[in-house]
């Protein structure tokens, strides 16, 4: 099955398999000429600051309870790319170019007292008390008739949204964000359209204060691909030059309408759950060429496409990581005798039925969430992997730090996760600077001992084979590497 269909990957997949170290040379200065330009479009820390400065801003002059109100104060605009996002539910390029792992601590100190404030709960109060549900804001106000209409013909989410069970927080599309909807777009089915609703309501309480610093917030969709049993899908939450969005490209127009039992922010677009892993993958030749071609080689993007597939955390090497792996290891992989060490190397990237969102954790197996403490605080978690030893599973060492809205992950102490929260369907994407190298075993008079690779020497095609050596089978039928 061929799962690739943006960009065909003939050409690469030549240049990888032929020992032809100049073609190997070529395609690697391509490719880092490539990561150069990415890198480079990642706002500075300064342009975040003032999107903050924005946002914070926001927060004071629109702290209404009611749409009517908060929309005096707000300008809307449609996107041309909304056609493409509608089909997919994914905005690709925009999760590459989030601007969130490019903070340090630093930031905070510099930022002003409106910001921290807004950092760090310092509540901001309605003017007035709220006296309606957040159902009866949608349904009154002028600027969410289409909203409205949808949520009436769902019995039970009225029900819900007027009711005192939960304080919610609705992230509720306005009129103009329904007409962004392509024309000749299919009829969605009652069950489509339910699971659309779901997507935008949070059963947790995230006023303006709350969501700024917050990278995955859960909703009321629950997905059975994010485990043993159906899980909340989260949504993302990110602040950059186009201000505070949802999901990368749902920019929140109007925030902190309260109601009795919950509150409001207004989107200018609607929220479309995400498509799995492997699609997202596939919509960023760009970044994962790479990676999915080793992916498509080994078998390992048909198994993980799968519904059977348990999802989890992808860990994905950029095209980046891989060029730094230096040519003769790209060539090793990638020709017919190094592909069952590529599968392995591979599989050490997969930690399936864990699913590691930066600020969210879903142990397999378990119907809870772990978090990491929203203002500060340090998360270690052993991750196991697809990666197997005879009996013993290969895990991922992985050190989520955070200090208020500021989150690094750290991947076997030395591996840096570069963009984080690819929400998927069945998991999350992680991109990761570096290539993982399993961990050498070495045996001593102390006991079993694993020696890490530390980026900073050169790795060569030998030390390679030794460390993937205890995962590769030996009884690999030569028909199963035909190219």
């Amino acid at each position: 099955m061929r799962f690739t269909q943006l960009v065909p990957l003939a050409a690469v997949g030549t240049a990888f398999v032929l020992p032809d170290e100049q073609v190997l040379k070529d395609v690697a200065i391509e490719t880092k000429s490539k990561a150069k330009s990415f890198y480079e479009s990642i706002p500075s820390r300064s342009d975040v600051l003032g999107s903050l400065r924005d946002a914070a801003g926001e927060v004071a002059e629109l702290n209404k309870d009611a749409f009517d109100q908060a929309f005096d104060h707000v300008a809307e605009s449609g996107e041309a790319a909304y056609e493409t996002i509608h089909q997919v539910g994914y905005d690709a390029e925009a999760w590459l170019q989030s601007t969130k792992n490019s903070f340090d601590d630093t930031v905070l100190e510099e930022a002003p007292v409106q910001i921290k404030d807004a950092l760090y709960d310092r509540p901001h109060h309605p003017h007035q008390k709220p006296n309606k549900t957040v159902y009866e804001l949608i349904a009154e106000s002028k600027y969410t008739t289409k909203l409205a209409k949808l949520i009436n013909d769902n019995e039970d989410l009225v029900e819900l949204l007027n009711g005192t069970s939960a304080n919610f927080t609705v992230f509720a599309p306005t009129d103009r964000a329904f007409a962004k909807i392509p024309e000749g777009a299919p009829e969605p089915s009652p069950e489509q359209i339910a699971a659309l609703l779901s997507y935008h309501v949070s059963p947790s309480f995230y006023p303006a204060g709350r969501v700024l610093k917050t990278h995955t917030i859960p909703t009321l969709l629950n997905s059975s691909s994010l485990g043993s049993s159906p899980l909340p899908q989260r949504l993302s939450i990110n602040v950059g030059l186009r201000g505070l969005t949802v999901n990368f490209y749902s920019r929140i127009v109007a925030i902190d309408v309260f109601g009795t039992n919950g509150v409001i922010h207004a989107v200018d677009s609607l929220i479309i759950p995400p498509p799995r892993v492997i699609t997202i993958i596939d919509l960023l030749p760009g970044e994962f060429s790479t990676l999915e071609l080793g992916l498509g080689k080994t078998g390992l993007l048909e198994k993980l496409n799968t519904t059977d597939h348990p999802g989890g955390t992808l860990f994905a090497p950029s095209n980046g990581a891989f060029q730094r792996l230096g040519p003769r290891i790209n060539a090793f992989l990638f020709s017919r005798p190094g592909l069952k060490y590529l599968e392995a190397l591979l599989k050490y990237h997969v930690a399936p039925g864990n699913t590691l969102y930066s600020d969210a954790y879903y142990k397999a197996d378990e119907d809870e969430e772990e978090s990491v403490d929203e203002k500060s605080g340090y998360f270690h978690l052993d991750l196991p992997t697809m990666l197997e030893d005879g009996d013993e599973t290969r895990s991922l060492a992985v050190d989520v730090a955070r200090y208020g809205p500021f989150i690094t992950i750290k991947v076997n102490a030395f591996s840096r996760v570069v963009v984080q929260d690819g929400i998927a369907r069945d998991g999350v994407i992680q991109v990761v600077g570096n290539v993982l190298i399993p961990p050498k075993k070495i045996s001593g008079s102390e006991g079993v001992q694993y020696q890490e690779w530390t980026y900073d020497e050169e790795l060569t095609v030998e030390d390679l084979k030794e460390r993937l050596a205890p995962f590769v089978e030996e009884t690999y039928g030569d028909e199963r590497w035909d190219l």
